[in-house]
């Protein structure tokens, strides 16, 4: 399940980086940006490793 969340947070990355440079991908972009740093953070807090 945490790989699973990981994969999601890399997407959702790449994607507002994507949509940042394109200037039309609008407000979901940086929701999901948001989303992504805060799946991280959970992995961070919760100390387990990446793989």
């Amino acid at each position: 399940m945490s790989n699973i969340l990981y994969f999601f947070a890399v997407v959702l990355i790449i994607l507002w980086a994507i949509g940042f440079l394109g200037y039309n991908a609008g407000f979901i972009i940086h929701v999901l940006l948001i989303v992504a740093i805060i799946a991280i953070l959970l992995r961070i807090i919760q100390g387990r490793k990446v793989y």
